[in-house]
């Protein structure tokens, strides 16, 4: 994994008041990655802020044309997931 922090301007964050369940979850994903707890939850922010706000992503989607479908069309998808 590539250090996130080169040539990044950084701050620094603190969490206070995480259950400790929740820590002991994440450490664990860390290490699964075989990553610090430091470097999983920078990478988690930065995925997270990397995301869209839902309500962009709504809006992008009532903006698309309906989609139009009859039950037979529904029938058809089921049947041929069944083969």
């Amino acid at each position: 994994m590539a250090t996130y922090t080169s040539g990044v301007d950084t701050t620094v964050v603190q969490v206070r008041d995480v259950p400790v369940n929740v820590v002991a979850a994440l450490k664990a994903r860390a290490e699964a990655r075989g990553v610090s707890l430091a470097a999983f939850l920078r990478e988690l922010l930065a995925s997270e802020a990397a995301m869209p706000p839902i309500e962009d992503v709504m809006a992008s989607i009532a903006s698309r044309d309906p989609v139009s479908y009859t039950v037979e069309d529904l029938r058809s998808f089921i049947d041929d997931e069944r083969r």
